[in-house]
């Protein structure tokens, strides 16, 4: 940190109808600062990069930057005064090589051989080296962030915006990014960087501006600060941990027998003999780097995609022929990752998306039509329950923020009591309040007798409500481990690839 001001923010102001997003926020960002913005999901953190990053105009208040007023109308302003930012999904074209999505990002790209040069150049340089003829849709998750990031290096930004930038990353990826923001923030650069994931904010970031219903509550050293001191700034309030009540397992409820399926996406992951054990009131957790097959497993699972004979049981009958809404009867549900378009129809409001999974299990069919009286209660129950921020059942999907509308998917599953859940990134994006709250009932679920399976790439999340262990990588899902003793090396490991055997070795070594 060179301590000069590079952005800063004074009394920024923005309102949409029945919600203010940003209440007069004023803060600032040194040169050379990786600064983190907390705060709860609807805290209106969103609001506040994308104007920075020229996204959004403000209705007050004003912005400088590197000693100039500053207030860019669309992004590209933004990336000439030299801001550029790195969203939480990806926007690469799979079908396009490296070079191609990097260029597509540039004003004026160069030929292609001198930017595949520059991409070369850059990317051994910071430590993230990247193919730039390969196609998109062969990268890894990890590696596609580094086109992102890269695309943005090429740009030599003097701010660079990092939204939730380690949620695809293995443990060792997260140390090769944070390797390279430290490279950058030390040659002057400034960071802004938000993540729910506080143990990274505490291990990386200089300073934290902490946002509450759209207002500055707070600024720390978040190095100084425990990460439930900096969870509880953010919410107000003490926070609770899950609570996992000890118990014995019950009877096999699903197996998973030598499932291999090939995905109707051509650039989909192939599930490779993949089999697992889940008995009632059990925990697996599944974690893998995205687009090691996680989808195509939830879709097998699901009923979205069919299995062959024999290779999907419930409670000793097969289901692989049967879809959704069938599995859905005998007491299989499942919460997709995407949560706008997959778990939820956006256009639709809380209580026609309460009546699309719900219907069969909460008997809100009747002679072909739709209770929507019961529909309306069912969905107001969510959001009763599960502490979903809108003003009521009649709101659409897509008017909920991210972790919001998680909130209220994940709750729908759940108050439909069944007997195995299967969740797809259950905390993805969400605040720690929500977070805990979400997999306490998970916990609580499983307590009533519910097998679950919790596919997530937040490790943490894993080790905090699973039983067991499985690591999924290419397709293929190693045999599960228990959870206790397990060490983060080993799981990095099994997410790597060096599945079972050598695992075993080193388990019966340790023993």
């Amino acid at each position: 940190m060179t301590g000069d001001v590079l952005l800063a923010i004074e009394g920024l102001t923005k309102a949409y109808p029945g919600v203010v997003a940003n209440d007069g926020v004023s803060f600032s960002v040194a040169k050379g600062e990786v600064h983190a913005l907390l705060g709860e999901n609807g805290a209106g953190k969103s609001t506040l990069v994308k104007t920075i990053y020229g996204l959004v105009r403000p209705d007050d208040g004003k912005m400088r930057f590197d000693g100039k007023d500053y207030a860019p109308p669309e992004p590209r302003a933004a990336r000439s005064a030299g801001v550029a930012m790195v969203f939480q999904h990806f926007s690469l074209f799979e079908a396009l090589t490296v070079a191609e999505n990097v260029a597509l990002g540039m004003e004026s790209p160069p030929p292609q051989r001198t930017l595949s040069a520059r991409i070369r150049e850059v990317s051994e340089e910071y430590g993230l080296p990247l193919d730039p003829m390969r196609m998109v849709g062969d990268l890894s998750a990890g590696e596609r962030q580094r086109v992102e990031i890269i695309r943005c290096l090429l740009q030599d930004p003097k701010l660079l915006i990092m939204d939730e930038p380690t949620s695809v990353l293995t443990p060792q990826e997260v140390e090769i990014l944070f390797d390279t923001l430290r490279q950058l923030a030390e040659e002057g650069t400034s960071i802004l960087y938000i993540s729910h994931k506080l143990e990274e904010i505490r291990a990386l970031c200089d300073g934290a501006t902490i946002l509450r219903h759209g207002k500055v509550v707070g600024s720390c050293d978040p190095r100084a600060k425990t990460a439930r001191e900096l969870a509880e700034m953010m919410v107000g309030a003490t926070l609770q941990s899950p609570k996992k009540e000890a118990g014995e397992p019950g009877k096999t409820v699903l197996e998973v027998r030598g499932l291999s399926l090939t995905p109707a996406n051509p650039f989909g992951t192939v599930l490779k003999n993949v089999g697992m054990t889940l008995r009632a009131g059990e925990v697996l957790g599944i974690g893998g780097v995205a687009g090691n097959g996680q989808d195509e497993l939830l879709a097998a699972l699901s009923g979205e995609a069919l299995s062959p004979p024999g290779a999907i049981t419930l409670r000793g009958e097969e289901i692989g022929n049967l879809g959704p809404n069938a599995r859905r009867a005998r007491g299989l549900l499942c919460a997709p990752e995407e949560r706008l378009g997959h778990a939820a129809a956006p256009d639709m409001n809380l209580t026609e998306n309460a009546a699309l999974t719900g219907s069969i299990r909460r008997g809100l069919l009747r002679h072909g039509f739709v209770d929507w009286q019961g529909a309306r209660r069912f969905a107001e129950a969510i959001i009763s329950g599960f502490d979903v921020r809108t003003p009521g059942p009649d709101v659409a999907a897509r008017a909920l923020s991210g972790g919001n509308l998680q909130k209220f998917v994940i709750g729908r599953e759940v108050l439909q009591r069944p007997e195995v859940l299967v969740v797809n990134q259950p905390t993805w994006g969400v605040d720690a309040a929500a977070a805990a709250a979400i997999r306490q009932a998970l916990l609580d679920l499983a307590a009533k007798g519910a097998a679950v399976i919790v596919i997530s790439q937040d490790l943490d999340e894993l080790m905090e409500v699973a039983d067991s262990f499985a690591a999924l990588n290419e397709g293929r899902l190693s045999a599960p481990r228990p959870t206790d003793g397990l060490t983060l090396d080993e799981i990095g490991l099994m997410l790597g690839g060096a599945h079972d055997m050598h695992l075993a070795e080193v388990h019966h070594a340790e023993a």
